[in-house]
């Protein structure tokens, strides 16, 4: 499974732990995280995520 890293504050999204918090379970990939979703950190849109290597 594919990591995102936000690009402006460096969160990484980790599909294995999704982002309870904001309502996506763990091992939702990134592209299946609705789009109203927001970096958990710094607010940033998914646009502003990049695969991580």
């Amino acid at each position: 499974m594919t990591k995102h890293i936000c690009i402006v504050c460096g969160y990484i999204y980790d599909p294995a732990q999704g982002d309870p918090d904001n309502g996506v379970a763990t091992g939702v990939l990134f592209a299946k995280i609705p789009d109203d979703w927001v970096c958990p950190v710094c607010g940033a849109g998914k646009d502003q995520f990049q695969e991580k290597d």
